[in-house]
């Protein structure tokens, strides 16, 4: 089986407790190489998700039966927008587990899949009231996303209303919340509520999970011009004058000099002239003095 380079500085270790538990049925050694790989899918998934996939098929094929190795294969390949393959794994692991932790992103697998009707179906499962509270906030921002799917847009700002929503408290998924809301309000056509609530989730995204200001902007109608092309346009610009310049000046450099040649061309015949009188002059007197 070909392997992907690992940095010596990655040992496994890096993994949480409860995963490191699953991987201790293994023998030690493939233990370590499972571990290492799965470290490199969770460094990977955000900034390189098409690397993060490679990783976690090579921890797949090493360790196809334990249930933390599914779950990273199926985050990859939701990553990489390999839905079925993500739904796949992602059942695999609920069966080994007997967990509902991942039913929210199953159900957003079917959306991926173009079966929006289905993700609806599992938003209305008994599953989803064994989920802790971050879970049946994700399921709902599921089934929203669902409905504007079907087209059902009234439908999905009604199911994003709820509690969580009009809680002043600002927990990790608040801004995602507002966020999908505000999404919905524009999408029936409610532009004055929406900005309100785009404010808001700007409020509560600490940590840059959207953009809500980008957002915001557009709704008040202010443009973004990027700084680097601009200065590459006024470099343009200066560079076209400069050349103009140049030609101008060129233009009148080459007058000039034609101006000067032609003064030049104008004097030499009279001084060419000169010679011939003064050899008529000295014909004259010779002959005056010859006649005398």
């Amino acid at each position: 089986m070909k392997r992907l380079p690992i940095p010596d500085d990655v040992t496994g270790d890096e993994i949480d407790a409860d995963v490191r538990q699953e991987l201790m049925s293994l023998p030690k050694g493939l233990a370590e190489e499972v571990a290492r790989n799965l470290v490199m899918v969770a460094n990977l998934l955000d900034e390189d998700p098409e690397q993060a996939y490679a990783y976690s098929r090579i921890a797949l094929r090493l360790a196809s039966r334990v249930a933390a190795v599914r779950e990273a294969a199926g985050f990859a390949s939701y990553a990489t927008a390999k839905y079925s393959e993500a739904l796949a794994e992602f059942r695999a692991a609920r069966r080994m587990t007997g967990s509902v932790e991942l039913w929210p992103v199953m159900a957003d697998c079917e959306r991926g899949m173009g079966r929006p009707e289905r993700a609806l179906a599992m938003a209305g499962e008994p599953e989803v009231n064994k989920l802790d509270k971050a879970g049946q906030v994700e399921m709902r921002l599921v089934a929203a996303g669902a409905r504007k799917d079907m087209g059902q847009t009234d439908a999905a700002v009604v199911t994003l209303q709820s509690p969580e929503l009009a809680s002043n408290s600002v927990q990790p998924w608040t801004a995602r919340l507002r966020y999908a809301y505000a999404d919905a309000l524009l999408d029936v056509g409610r532009e004055a509520e929406a900005r309100e609530w785009f404010a808001k989730a700007l409020e509560a995204d600490q940590g840059g999970q959207t953009d809500a200001s980008d957002r915001l902007a557009e709704l008040d109608g202010v443009e973004f011009t990027d700084a680097m092309v601009e200065s590459e346009d006024s470099e343009d610009e200066v560079t076209e004058v400069t050349s103009g310049e140049e030609s101008v000046e060129s233009e009148e450099s080459g007058a000039a000099e034609a101006a000067e040649k032609s003064e030049e061309a104008a004097e030499k015949p009279a001084e060419a002239e000169k010679p011939v009188q003064a050899e008529k002059s000295a014909d004259a007197d010779k002959a005056a003095d010859d006649n005398s």
